[in-house]
């Protein structure tokens, strides 16, 4: 949820100094502004934010409780904007064994943060609802840098070719064993087998799975599981650069 307000007389409560660092910036291939201390680092990228608190235990309550308050000030107290991150707005993992990792499933979400970020003095990224404080960042210098973040990622935008849809690609691998796989998802299936996979020109039915991990939260860039009648499990996978497939201990890229 977002909520912007102004007041003079609203105080919070910090549990810690802000980070006293410079702002920085790093360009293609993975453009990012970032912010580094002793012991904290929150980087920004294109599409979601990393944040590597002091302790891990911090970034394992974070994941744990699937929530954080970006909570922004202009003068060290005085609270003038607040992003609670949860479930229904954002997904967050743990990326490359330590920072959170938050993406956000609204790019206008993500677009009030870095506004913010680059409008304030500082930022607390603390506990939903509690006073209880993660990490506090000093934000002078980081205008500039969300500024060149911004522009170097439309411009790999505009020269990067536009995503596909997943049904149509071809995807090849296999390494040992060779396979080309093909899929279609369709639209009006009179039963469960609600897609074909073609595996070196032999098709057979499937089924759409999109909850394939159960309870737990999906993997990076999952998008389905594909069900085969003789057993055969697809996960198909997908981001802002690249589609591949894995099947069973194998990986299959895009090749079309």
């Amino acid at each position: 949820m977002k909520n912007t307000f102004l007041s003079a007389c609203l105080m919070c409560c910090l549990s810690a100094a802000p980070a006293l660092a410079e702002w920085g910036f790093s360009g293609s291939p993975l453009p990012n502004a970032f912010i580094q201390t002793n012991n904290m680092t929150l980087e920004l990228q294109c599409d979601r934010i990393r944040f590597a608190p002091a302790g891990y235990e911090d970034s394992q309550d974070i994941v744990r409780k699937n929530g954080l308050s970006f909570r922004f000030l202009i003068n060290g107290s005085q609270e003038v904007a607040v992003f609670q991150m949860g479930r229904e707005n954002s997904f967050v993992q743990i990326a490359d064994n330590y920072p959170v990792e938050i993406q956000f499933s609204d790019e206008g979400d993500y677009a009030f943060v870095l506004d913010q970020i680059a409008a304030n003095a500082t930022l607390n990224l603390s506990m939903v609802d509690q006073d209880v404080s993660y990490g506090i960042f000093d934000l002078k210098g980081s205008g500039t840098a969300i500024q060149s973040l911004r522009a170097e990622c439309r411009a790999l935008e505009q020269t990067s070719a536009p995503m596909e849809s997943p049904e149509g690609l071809v995807y090849c691998g296999g390494d040992g064993i060779k396979r080309q796989i093909e899929f279609e998802i369709l639209d009006n299936a009179s039963d469960e087998w609600d897609a074909r996979v073609i595996v070196n020109g032999e098709t057979q039915r499937a089924m759409t799975a999109y909850s394939y991990f159960g309870n737990s939260e999906p993997v990076k860039d999952f998008v389905v599981a594909l069900l085969a009648e003789d057993q055969a499990e697809f996960l198909i996978f997908r981001n802002r650069r690249e589609n591949w497939l894995e099947f069973g201990d194998y990986r299959y890229d895009q090749c079309n």
